[in-house]
Order: C-alpha cells, then structure tokens, then sequence
C-alpha cells in the first residue's frame, strides 16, 4: 500500500517518494534524490523529520570541496608571489593570522579576496603597488 497524505494548505494527495534535487553552493551544484511527500504534478511537497538531512549533507560536501580547493589555491599563490602568510595578510589584507587561517581551512577567503589573489597571480608585479611607500 502507497503510503499518503493531504497537504496541510492545498488539500492535494501527497504521496512518499524521492525526486531530484540540486544543492547549489558558489556556483557549484550537486543532484541529489531528495525523500518527502510529494503531489502527482508539480505542486508543493512536503518535507518532514530527516527528509532534508539528504540536502544539508550535500551541501556540507560541497563546502568541504571548495574549501579545500580554496586553501590549496591561496597557499599556491601566496608562495608563486614569494610571501610569508604573515607578509600575505598584512599586504593583501585580513591581518597577520588570515594566510593561515585560509590555507589551513579554517576560514574561507571571501570572494573579494579571492579576486584580488587570481589578479595577483596573473600579474605579481601589481603587489608592488599594495607595498607600503
């Protein structure tokens, strides 16, 4: 027997199923098949107790992956513009601590941050200009 219900502010027969979902996190995106109560159209579904635990899952996913990618990336960078991480924050900006904290995962760089590094990595001469006269 197909397990059913009626949605609390439609009155539509919902029925227990998975359908495709996607995470989406700093334009990456993620399908997965998201459990809840759902209506034979496209109208509104249900979503109750663990149902969404498949979508935060993905999304922690997709934010360890970048996060990582990011740390590997301004470390990368950092040691291409011969910089200490100390040196780094103090120039690039973020404080003495910041480069440490990126490249350990700790923090993810802003998008700004990240920006300006891939700028400096396409021209390192341009760091001269953010040294202090």
């Amino acid at each position: 027997m197909v397990e059913t219900r009626k949605h609390p502010e439609t009155g539509e027969t919902l029925r227990r199923s998975t359908r495709p979902f996607t995470v989406e996190y700093r334009g990456r995106s993620r399908e997965i098949s998201l459990p809840g109560w759902y209506p034979a159209g496209d109208g509104d579904a249900l979503h109750t107790g663990g149902d969404m635990d498949a979508a935060d899952a993905a999304l922690a996913a997709l934010k360890a992956e970048i996060r990582q990618e990011n740390a590997a990336y301004v470390a990368t960078v950092r040691k291409k513009l011969g910089l200490s991480q100390r040196q780094a924050g103090e120039l690039v900006g973020g404080g003495p601590r910041a480069f440490q904290k990126y490249e350990s995962g700790e923090v993810e760089p802003s998008e700004a941050m990240l920006k300006l590094l891939r700028l400096l990595e396409n021209d390192p001469r341009r760091l001269n200009e953010l040294l202090p006269a």
